[in-house]
């Protein structure tokens, strides 16, 4: 094992020495430190037989064993070297804390605790930072990254607390991590909050897009303090006074690609081949541990399945906002939810961001930006290559634009329902999308009225006046050229309908989706202590293809109000 002395001592003390593992047979929960500089608990915090979380098999075992932890264990911002984490405790908030929201699906299906676990004050506390589980030591991860293109050095997790790692009932280990829990070695200089502002979209993005069908990091729980925390939200030397908020979420692996980058950098191969094998032998079961090959396997799958997640944002028109090397997981999944967005109007220069001055990250060049950032996992990889693997590598890489560009032809021949194959689909969709981005129709109602609108109704262009996108797309001067080209291609569909047809389509095209217009009137509520549009969201997002009441009454399948376009966010959250 890896661990330092001090931590196999306060393991001791804290589980009864000489205790055969399982390190703690009694398990509950022991409250963290108090203040930001304390490291681990002081002795007697810690009460036995906590009601309802004590039987709760969590751990970080599973990572501790295999890597060496940070020598230092005081909590001050530093450079950390030869360590893949840090032990520091979340820091506890000194104000009241509210339940704002939790998710039941992942509570009960990937934690396998019962919904009425929220209502007990044990889980407030855990879910807030206020308690950590015994036997579980909370980690900050150290990693790096290139940020808007360039090298940023050390970052790691500067207000984020991996609280431990769960294994379930399926047979699925999931790490759980606390962001907004308080500063890390690794705040450079932040103050180790989140505030409800960003954390409110967070909780409700990474849920929507589990339910797109998108890879995702999931929400657990969303709470909020009365703790002041100060912002600058838009750079522009206008401070305010925002509460501090922290969200619960869950990952199969939060490794990102500036996980293997800082080793590299760093010149600790060792470590960086240790932290490799590991990802390998437990996220890539496909590859086996004793092929020579297997980090070329591993980038070769990295490579595939990135195409294949940026091709399934643009296909809900998601932008990401800030696609740096820290923010890409090596398991092809979409987390740390910034200054996202969903494109209303189509535009292929949408940046969701404003703090991306140069439109590095607009919606039209993700697909770019995930080739950069995916030769810089291949320059990390390369002194762990032969001359002849970083050759093969390499054209690898030159495949990338291949893959996104055939799984993009395909998830929008299917929101198109086209079925079989045709050398001119590919210039169909182009079509479609050039008037779209002309007449400024909205994307995601543009499709899902495409999935309810008939074909005869098409073809004598009568466009109901409730399908408000199409009626935009139908003032461009080629729309009916366009219906034309599509009517014929839907004619080629063996054994369809069109029946088949909508039906097909309205599987894969979403009625609703997390707007920023409807995300900002939930945080305006909540910053009042009303959480009730959070609600209404989280449920609504849960079913994005079904038509709802409750969604049609709130407008989420309207025109987006006036004031939307006006709306920003930035990366201070």
């Amino acid at each position: 094992m890896w661990w330092p002395p001090w931590l196999a001592a306060w393991l001791a003390w804290a589980c009864g020495a000489g205790r055969a593992a399982p390190l703690c047979a009694s398990r509950g929960l022991c409250r963290a430190p108090p203040g930001p500089n304390a490291s681990v608990p002081e002795p007697g915090l810690c009460p036995r037989g906590a009601a309802d979380l004590c039987a709760w098999p969590l751990a970080s075992d599973s990572l501790r064993d295999h890597f060496p932890i940070d020598v230092i264990q005081e909590n001050y911002v530093r450079n950390v070297r030869n360590c893949v984490f840090s032990v520091v405790y979340p820091t506890p908030f000194k104000s009241r804390v509210r339940l704002v929201a939790v998710s039941k699906e992942v509570l009960e299906n990937i934690l396998d605790l019962d919904i009425s676990v929220k209502g007990t004050s044990d889980f407030l506390q855990f879910i807030s930072g206020g308690n950590v589980i015994v036997g579980s030591i909370p980690l900050a991860h150290r990693y790096g990254g290139h940020q808007f293109g360039s090298w940023a050095g050390q970052l790691g997790d500067g207000r984020a607390h991996l609280i431990g790692v769960y294994a379930n009932r399926h047979g699925e280990r999931w790490e759980l991590q606390l962001k907004g829990s308080g500063k890390t070695p690794y705040s450079r200089n932040g103050d180790g909050r989140a505030v409800l502002r960003s954390s409110v979209r967070e909780f409700l993005c990474s849920e929507a897009m589990y339910y797109l069908g998108i890879p995702t990091s999931r929400a657990a729980s969303l709470v909020v303090s009365d703790d002041e925390v100060w912002r600058d939200q838009f750079y522009n030397g206008n401070i305010k006074k925002e509460r501090g908020a922290i969200v619960l979420r869950l990952a199969k692996s939060l490794f990102r690609i500036g996980s293997l980058e800082i080793l590299a950098y760093s010149g600790e191969l060792d470590l960086q081949r240790r932290l490799l094998d590991f990802i390998i032998q437990e996220h890539f079961p496909a590859i086996a541990m004793n092929d020579s090959n297997r980090y070329l396997e591993f980038f070769s799958t990295v490579v595939s399945e990135t195409a294949n997640l940026i091709a399934l944002w643009m296909s809900v028109g998601f932008a990401h906002g800030v696609c740096n090397t820290d923010n890409f997981s090596l398991l092809s999944i979409t987390i740390d939810y910034g200054p996202f967005g969903f494109m209303d109007s189509y535009d292929p220069n949408f940046v969701p961001n404003t703090s991306d001055d140069e439109k590095r990250y607009r919606i039209g060049n993700q697909a770019n930006v995930g080739l950069f950032n995916l030769s810089k996992l291949l320059q990390a990889l390369k002194p762990l290559l032969n001359p002849r693997q970083n050759q093969l590598a390499s054209r690898i890489l030159e495949e990338y634009g291949e893959h996104y560009y055939r799984r993009f032809t395909e998830l929008f021949k299917t929101k198109l329902g086209l079925l079989g194959e045709n050398e001119d689909d590919n210039d169909l969709i182009a079509f479609l999308l050039k008037l779209m981005e002309d007449t400024k129709a909205d994307f995601t109602m543009t499709f899902q009225q495409l999935s309810e609108i008939t074909e005869y109704q098409l073809k004598e262009l009568h466009i109901p006046e409730e399908f408000w996108a199409l009626q935009d797309l139908r003032k461009h001067k080629l729309f009916s050229e366009w219906v034309t080209v599509y009517l014929l291609r839907l004619n080629r569909n063996k054994g369809d309908s069109d029946t088949k047809r909508r039906t097909r389509m309205k599987t894969v095209n979403p009625r609703y989706i997390l707007r920023n217009w409807m995300a900002e009137s939930a945080v305006q509520k909540a910053n009042l202590n009303d959480f009730s549009e959070v609600h209404l969201l989280q449920q609504i997002l849960q079913h994005p293809f079904q038509r709802q009441e409750a969604a049609e009454k709130a407008g989420y399948s309207l025109r987006p109000p006036a004031w939307a376009k006006d709306l920003k966010v930035s990366c201070s959250s």
